[in-house]
């Protein structure tokens, strides 16, 4: 399909460049490269994007769509000239790769590359009017960008601060800050471009000792192929993260072309849910204006049984409104209903659970006034895009550093607990603090400011549309769109 289409672009003496986008198979992933995708698209490429069946079928079977699921574009409805392709992760569709989250990075690790290099063999048609832009995490890239002779751009979907601490980890390493056995404690104030940051900062793969699991391998093999990378394009913005960025762009062309958002900050034209998304619009029209705690941790991560009941105990006692999303494994796949018994009944008339939502609709409701969050990336920026304050419960990987950036450098949240040390009592104070004292109302003016310099880099003449604009004429210029 994306062969005849793409080869068929040079009837007219000119070919397209030909984009061949490849998110990493979460959704936290899928979302920001379906929507640079769409990005590609409108600048002149021919896109193909290329998701995996696994998430594809979720993504389908969350819009209702019966059992033949394969022949669905996410992409139908966009407007826009984006391919899609699938390939297989090497599992059987009915594998629960929640359940079974180390098999199934094995999977990504080992299985993967060979179904991808076999899909790029059809869709290479033309290497020299041909990219690669695919997730920084896969561990196969740079590699498969040499073998077929095209460049390899690679997609940050986190910020630059993170790529820097991923992508000196030799340096963290000689320091004794990671790979030791009893790490050091003090600051780390040696990676090129990073003020000063604390060891308990670091995403969570670099504060674990043992660092020999699936994941770590993957991270170690996944920045291998960064270093060959021909160009990195960022999810962030140049103003939020001036000295980070700078100095990576000492190490190679690097674009900080953030926020990616569906356009108009509104539902995506794409689908991306791997959930069926409940309508909460009519009982947020209920509630009173900034009067509703909204509480989401995301499309990946777990939490334990255990931090579930002292946060729901903390959000109970605040008397809060909220809006609860629990997807369906937030602790297990095998645990579908985690929440303390009595919860529902002790909470009717104030507050909503529900599976999965449109976040972003959510966030740009007026009745929200706070976001209790795992500070996933995604979910940071589009807090601070709709102007709404966090309570940053991070869970794992980038999170723990992201919730640096939220607390520490732009003020626009605050911390809650941490891992296995959660209590309602802290829960409930930060809830209160948010929501209705003057804590609340400092951290609402504060992130206006931070909104304020999202919504100017992401205007016509904003840094973050520069940037995308100095990357297409490069891109352009080097896949020949001659």
């Amino acid at each position: 399909m994306a062969q005849e289409a793409v080869a068929a672009n040079g009837a007219g003496g000119r070919t397209k460049p030909h984009a061949v986008v490849i998110p990493y198979p979460l959704q936290g992933h899928v979302i920001p490269a379906a929507h640079l995708a769409l990005r590609l698209a409108a600048r002149g490429f021919a896109v193909t994007f290329v998701n995996t069946e696994s998430v594809h079928q979720q993504t389908a079977g969350a819009l209702g769509l019966g059992v033949d699921r394969s022949r669905y574009d996410i992409f139908a409805g966009a407007g826009a000239d984006v391919r899609y392709e699938l390939v297989s992760d090497g599992f059987p569709l009915g594998f629960d790769r929640s359940l079974n989250h180390d098999q199934f990075m094995e999977g990504v690790l080992h299985v993967l590359p060979a179904h991808v290099e076999e899909l790029l063999r059809r869709l290479v048609v033309d290497p020299a009017s041909t990219c690669l832009v695919v997730d920084t995490f896969f561990v196969w890239p740079a590699t498969l960008a040499r073998k077929f002779g095209v460049p390899y751009v690679s997609f940050w979907t986190e910020p630059a601060l993170i790529f820097a601490l991923y992508y000196h980890m030799d340096l963290l390493t000689k320091h004794g800050h990671f790979k030791c056995k009893e790490p050091r404690k003090d600051t780390i104030t040696y990676i090129p471009g990073v003020p000063a940051i604390e060891p308990h900062e670091l995403m969570s793969y670099l504060q674990e000792t043992d660092t020999t699991s699936v994941v770590h391998r993957i991270i170690f093999k996944a920045f291998e192929e960064a270093r060959g990378a021909d160009y990195v394009l960022c999810n962030t913005v140049e103003e939020l993260e001036p000295s980070t960025i700078a100095a990576l762009r000492a190490e190679k062309p690097f674009y900080a072309v953030g926020p990616i958002f569906p356009a108009g900050f509104a539902r995506s034209a794409v689908a991306t849910s791997m959930w069926a998304e409940s309508d909460c619009s009519s009982w947020l029209d209920a509630q009173p204006a900034g009067s509703v705690l909204y509480i989401s941790f995301g499309s990946y991560a777990h939490v334990t049984k255990q931090e579930l009941h002292e946060i729901a105990g903390g959000v109970l006692a605040s008397g809060a409104r909220f809006l609860w999303v629990m997807r369906p494994d937030i602790v297990s796949s095998d645990d579908p209903d985690p929440l303390p018994e009595g919860f529902a009944a002790a909470s009717v008339g104030r507050g909503l659970v529900v599976p999965w939502c449109c976040q972003v609709e959510v966030l740009s409701h007026a009745s929200v006034g706070g976001f209790l969050t795992h500070c996933g990336w995604n979910s940071v920026l589009e807090s601070v895009w709709a102007g709404v304050p966090m309570l940053c419960f991070p869970l794992l990987t980038d999170q723990f550093t992201n919730r640096r950036l939220v607390v520490r450098e732009w003020r626009v949240g605050v911390p809650i607990g941490d891992r296995g040390t959660v209590f309602t009592d802290e829960v409930r104070m930060r809830i209160e603090g948010v929501m209705s004292g003057k804590e609340g109302e400092e951290l609402r003016q504060a992130v206006k400011k931070v909104r304020a310099t999202l919504e100017a880099a992401a205007a016509p003449d904003g840094s973050s549309q520069r940037s995308f604009n100095e990357f297409i004429e490069e891109l352009t210029r080097r896949c020949g769109g001659r």
